[in-house]
């Protein structure tokens, strides 16, 4: 699929499908067809589809992928179908000696709708659930500072002012690692793949952003359940000068998952790359 999209880089088409006859398996599963929307390439395995009327099992399985990645149904009318085809297709005009921040802002007020459309076939709300290093250190980092009282103390003298910030810090972080550990961040090779290589960039933060703010709030969540179950009043006041309350379990709780998810920007660096790129761009194309 990489290939694919390199090859339609070079060509300056707007999507590729690529049919193979190679039978490909994710873990023990067979692949049927894959699908990266961001980078508008489709792949059908020709083996999986069987033997019975095969040519007819290609074309509704590539019907299928040119559907999901242009985002329409069978709800949408044909000129929303035509209209948001164009707006893929149609290039922003490169201005002469016009810097990548303005040329950024004039392609993303010009494709705001594809946009979207791309961070939402992402899905980003389940990407955390498929990297395995980052749940794994993350737990592992979030038992062992609950049960540490030095981040009682710290949770009861801060206010929702810098626990708040902490918070943003920690996603920040882990996106960031993610970003960057996986080089998922695109660099144009030529002019003509500005536009494409920008709204890719774009979909892919916002896509990391979403998807690690939920995951964020999962932790917090449990780590709330955690903190109701084994803390208790007398142990917090011989640490604390402050006042035992449902206050301070959150605080416990929301300074936790911060420190937890921080943690937790170790295991994205520690995820191989193919596993962040699947989890972030590719899946199964939707079987009718």
């Amino acid at each position: 699929m990489e290939t694919a999209r390199d090859r339609m880089l070079d060509e300056n088409w707007d999507l590729v499908l690529v049919l193979t006859d190679l039978p490909l398996k994710d873990g023990r599963r067979v692949v049927q067809t894959k699908l990266s929307p961001v980078h508008g390439v489709g792949l059908v395995v020709v083996p999986a589809l069987g033997v019975v009327q095969v040519a007819g099992k290609v074309r509704k399985a590539c019907l299928r992928l040119v559907e999901e990645i242009l985002d329409f149904d069978a709800d949408d009318s044909v000129d929303d179908i035509v209209r948001r085809a164009w707006q893929r297709a149609e290039d922003t005009e490169a201005h002469e000696g016009e810097n990548p921040a303005r040329f950024a802002a004039r392609v993303l007020g010009g494709n705001v709708g594809v946009l979207l459309g791309l961070v939402r076939a992402n899905r980003p709300l389940t990407l955390a659930l498929r990297l395995t290093q980052l749940i794994a250190v993350t737990a592992a980092a979030g038992a062992l500072m609950l049960i540490t009282p030095d981040i009682w103390v710290l949770a009861s003298n801060y206010g929702p002012f810098r626990l708040g910030l902490l918070s943003l810090i920690a996603i920040a972080a882990v996106t960031a690692s993610l970003i960057v550990g996986a080089r998922l961040w695109e660099k144009p090779r030529r002019r003509g793949e500005r536009e494409q290589v920008t709204l890719f960039n774009v979909a892919t933060v916002l896509t990391m952003t979403i998807g690690v703010s939920v995951f964020y709030f999962a932790v917090f969540v449990l780590a709330l359940a955690a903190a109701f179950l084994l803390l208790d009043a007398a142990s917090f006041k011989q640490l604390s000068d402050q006042e035992w309350g449902v206050s301070r379990i959150v605080d416990i709780a929301w300074m936790t998952a911060s420190l937890a998810t921080l943690g937790g920007a170790v295991g994205a660096g520690l995820e191989e790359d193919d596993i962040t790129r699947a989890a972030a761009y590719t899946r199964d194309s939707d079987e009718d």
